[in-house]
């Protein structure tokens, strides 16, 4: 009798822990089938599941191994592209932390690139209610308590804070806030590698290994690489960068058919790893 009833608590134990580690994370196919839905969502615009066959969101989410129930920082995520995917995704067993460009009264497009942003999640609190906004700093200050995170995610920005000579800080910044083994997931405008890096990115285009020397000077170390969003179609030598292509068209209709047959940028996605201790 004792062994039967021992028996029975180990089973209940058994059941409590196996229950509980299915409630940490939700498995791979469980955050596809949420991805699908996701996707499917009536809060998406049409001109952005346009872009699905160029950003491929789904792949490249799972490619860095997000999960609902995870703490995830998305940096500089104006206007939101990603937002209309991650909240959701996030809302109801994780957080959703959307790391906007730090204000500038000086700039106009800052100015309205960040209003336009908080009225679209003022709009639709039944899906952006949870979402915590913060300022993303530049200065190598933190943007949440280290340790905070499981996943930080940054789109096409590597440029921008190289144009600035910001990129160490950034970096340095996303890798504080992650937890020990915690996940940064990157995808960048590849450059071409027979050219030699512009250190302010004029381009727009980054070479992959420029930018995995850059983020592992932080502390972080590459995981995994994707050709997920690659584009064997694009130059990477045009007259206005990797803004000729679209969805920018800084030409203008100058070759405008010959750009939207390219499509988007050939773009380089890595999955790092804060080491854990």
């Amino acid at each position: 009798m004792i062994l039967t009833n021992n028996k029975k608590r180990l089973g209940v134990v058994a059941g409590a822990l196996l229950g509980a580690a299915c409630a940490t994370y939700s498995t791979r196919q469980a955050t596809s089938l949420s991805l699908d839905r996701i996707l499917a969502g009536e809060q998406r615009s049409e001109e952005n599941r346009a872009r699905d066959r160029y950003r491929h969101p789904k792949a490249t989410l799972l490619f860095f191994g997000i999960r609902p129930e995870m703490s995830v920082l998305e940096v500089w995520p104006e206007p939101g592209w990603y937002t209309e995917v991650l909240a959701p995704l996030l809302a109801d067993k994780g957080k959703y932390y959307a790391g906007v460009i730090a204000p500038d009264p000086k700039s106009e497009y800052i100015t309205r690139r960040l209003d336009d942003f908080r009225h679209k999640l003022a709009a639709r609190p039944d899906i952006y209610g949870q979402v915590a906004l913060v300022t993303f700093p530049l200065d190598g200050s933190d943007v949440v308590p280290p340790g905070t995170l499981d996943m930080v995610l940054t789109f096409r920005n590597i440029h921008n804070w190289m144009a600035r000579d910001q990129a160490a800080a950034a970096f340095a910044t996303m890798y504080r806030a992650l937890k020990p083994g915690g996940v940064l997931g990157v995808a960048e405008h590849r450059g071409n590698p027979a050219v030699p890096q512009d250190p302010k990115a004029k381009s727009g285009y980054v070479n992959e290994d420029y930018a995995i020397k850059l983020i592992e000077a932080q502390g972080f170390r590459l995981e995994a690489s994707s050709q997920v969003n690659a584009n064997p179609k694009d130059t990477r030598d045009y007259e206005q960068g990797v803004w000729t292509l679209p969805p920018t068209y800084r030409l203008g209709d100058k070759d405008r058919d010959k750009y939207a047959a390219i499509g988007e940028s050939d773009r380089f996605t890595l999955k790092f790893v804060k080491p854990a201790k």
